[in-house]
């Protein structure tokens, strides 16, 4: 196929990316993108940020700000990175975008129009108190299969289980730590089960052979449960409104409208460079492949092919190479506990090192595994392989080439087999052949073995002695030994760009069509001038990578200050609305159990202002006799409240530890009673 429309998953834009994201999704499709515009077919990469989901809304909660103002912060931050990094976009745009909005709107109102939907009226969890109807997200509460207290309605990050929201044990919403109830609504469901028999045919019938194991058994394992019909929409107040009327407070599910992203993207493409969009989706001979991580699997193979199938109008993906999961030094990376590697921050750090980044990444892509990224082995890789490897042929090469020839290549006999070029060019077709597999980590393998290749020839030949006693044979060795380096500087493109480029300009090429590089073509014919050609790599220190490694430590020490269980924090208060609380330093004089209740103590407390009975819950971690003397903080006003008949007029502060028995948050000294706590 000589037309390939090829899209990587739109990464949220609630923070910046990291190591895992470039190494499982946006390198590889690069690398892929790169090697097929070489290849001369047309060819476009499509991306953008996904601005609707959750996570946005709970990042602008967090920090006290619109989710507008959050995805116009990292929307900029990761197209930048990206560029920087080398990442070829031909499009990079957002889902906030007017053309998305459109595009996204469009494709539900044919769905509905087209009677692809199901309307149903269900029960879902609403917050009274601040009024709105909750995404799963936004409830948390105990997991039901390994007891974590801050599992999500979605998901227990703790021990992998999918949840819904009805599964959890005392569910409260984050929003305000109240519990929630079940109110009525009414959402648009696509009827899953109506696309089990084409996906069926579709995937594991036509797809057996060629898409990956771990791709393939996901799918077969979604298809035998038997699918179901899932909502297209939500009741939030950010996201794109669904284009019905008198459905104000609705909007469309993102798992609906983000993949929709991947042709609005293509239609901005289309349209600043007057293009038309529709061979690009439409064509049955275009190859349209999404490079997304495992976690997206579902989506991009099962609910939105159906939604493209029920359009009715668009070609199916031809691939979906989805790779495994990075691990950072043995742990899994977590944007929540800033364990990862942050790609901006790497730039930063390691300047004009955007391609040893690309290596190290290709190097340990998580192809078919869970990989692991530690600074050591990033060390080991840019010293002993780039720079003592790949850079060090290249070096040494230039510089005996202005040596003796003043950068002129040799006259030598064309009649001359060289076995080393044929040798190169069948690694060519070898590397080819591993990338139209998605195979890249076994493709930039093949591309240093010519680095060792050249490497080896100019060592055996040792033209810096050939020059002297045979000067002859010099000459055909550096000749070949250039050839080498062209091909190294045109078949590196799609893996190290940057790289490639430096060793094109020293070297006054242009890029070649990869099908000459896979015929052994001469590349650099006698009289041809070169440069010289500045050092490609320089040593990566122990201090540098110390520095990183510390990092990652100071991370993992705050991460164990903090409770990753500990509930969410509620709604913000105002400092005159603190001022109202009458916190005092008391001292429990009595307590006693309370008749006929297993949890309540009943106290008398000085509290400096009066003596006053207080009853509070905490029976079943203390006896009334261990606490009398003991120093407390009261809340003091507090509106009396009858309990069990006993009027309590005031509240003893506690805190739950990890066993969840009560701790008493008390003075370190003694103190006068009545003293105000601020």
């Amino acid at each position: 196929m000589s037309r390939y429309t090829i899209t990587t998953a739109l990464p949220y834009a609630n923070g910046p990316l990291h190591i895992g994201h470039l190494a499982g999704v946006y390198i590889p499709a690069d690398v892929y993108a790169r090697f097929l515009r070489r290849k001369g077919h047309d060819v476009i990469l499509i991306g953008g940020s996904d601005e609707h989901g959750i996570p946005i809304t709970i990042r602008a909660k967090k920090e006290g700000i619109t989710p507008q103002d959050v995805v116009d912060r990292y929307h900029e931050l990761m197209k930048k990175t990206f560029y920087d990094l080398g990442i070829s976009y031909d499009n990079y745009s957002r889902t906030t975008s007017d053309i998305h909005r459109e595009t996204a709107q469009e494709f539900f109102t044919k769905l509905y129009k087209d009677n692809k939907f199901i309307a149903k009226d269900i029960e879902q969890y609403y917050d009274e108190k601040s009024r709105e109807f909750l995404a799963d997200r936004y409830i948390v509460g105990t997991c039901p299969k390994c007891g974590n207290i801050n599992a999500y309605g979605d998901q227990c990050e703790k021990c992998g289980s999918t949840l819904s929201p009805e599964e959890l044990i005392e569910p409260h919403s984050m929003l305000s730590g109240e519990k929630p109830i079940l109110k009525k609504t009414k959402h648009w469901y696509l009827p899953l089960e109506n696309y089990q028999e084409f996906l069926t045919h579709w995937i594991l019938q036509n797809h057996k052979s060629d898409w990956k194991p771990n791709v393939y058994g996901q799918v077969k394992s979604w298809l035998d449960d038997g699918l179901k019909a899932r909502a297209m929409t939500r009741d939030l107040d950010w996201g794109i409104p669904v284009p019905l009327k008198d459905e104000d407070g609705k909007v469309l599910y993102v798992w609906f409208e983000a993949p929709i992203g991947y042709i609005s993207s293509t239609k901005e493409w289309a349209k600043n460079n007057e293009k038309d969009w529709e061979p690009y989706w439409k064509d049955k001979d275009t190859k349209l492949v999404h490079f997304i991580a495992k976690d997206n699997i579902v989506f991009h193979c099962i609910i939105f092919p159906a939604i493209l199938e029920a359009h009715g109008e668009y070609i199916l993906p031809d691939n979906v190479p989805a790779n495994e999961f990075l691990n950072l030094e043995n742990d899994k990376i977590s944007t929540s506990r800033n364990w990862a590697v942050w790609a901006h921050e790497y730039l930063q750090d390691f300047p004009n090192k955007q391609d040893t980044l690309r290596y190290v990444l290709l190097s340990n892509a998580p192809e078919t595994k869970d990989n692991n990224f530690t600074w050591k082995d990033f060390q080991t890789k840019n010293n002993s392989e780039l720079v003592g490897i790949f850079g060090n042929f290249i070096n040494r090469v230039s510089v005996l080439m202005q040596k003796y020839y003043e950068g002129i290549i040799p006259e030598v006999s064309i009649s001359n087999n060289f076995p080393e070029i044929k040798e190169i060019s069948q690694i060519a077709k070898e590397i080819t052949s591993y990338l139209e597999k998605y195979e890249f980590r076994n493709g930039l393998n093949s591309l240093m073995k010519i680095a060792r290749l050249g490497n080896k020839f100019f060592q055996d030949q040792e033209p810096w002695k050939q020059i002297k006693e045979n000067p002859e044979k010099a000459k055909e060795s550096l000749y070949i030994s250039a050839q080498i380096a062209a091909y190294l500087a045109q078949l590196s493109e799609p893996f190290t760009p940057f790289t490639s480029k430096k060793i094109m300009d020293g070297l006054n090429l242009n890029y070649v069509s990869w099908n000459d590089l896979e015929e052994g073509k001469i590349l650099l014919p006698s009289g041809h001038k070169i440069n010289t050609i500045d050092l490609l790599f320089s040593p990566i220190e122990d201090d540098e990578i110390k520095a990183q490694i510390e990092k990652l430590k100071n991370s993992k020490k705050i991460n164990q200050m903090t409770n990753k269980n500990s509930e969410p924090s509620k709604e913000i208060i105002s400092f005159e609305d603190f001022e109202k609380i009458d916190l005092r330093v008391g001292t429990i004089l009595e307590a006693k159990k309370v008749e006929k209740a297993d949890k309540l103590l009943q106290f008398k407390v000085d509290t400096g202002v009066d003596i006053r009975t207080i009853v509070s819950g905490i029976a079943e971690s203390f006896t009334p006799d261990e606490l009398i003397g003991k120093q407390v903080t009261v809340l003091l006003n507090l509106a009396p409240r009858k309990i069990r008949g006993i009027e309590s007029q005031g509240m003893l502060l506690l805190a739950k530890d990890e066993e969840g028995k009560h701790v008493f948050l008390t003075p370190d000294k003694f103190l006068s009673n009545g003293l105000s706590i601020k």
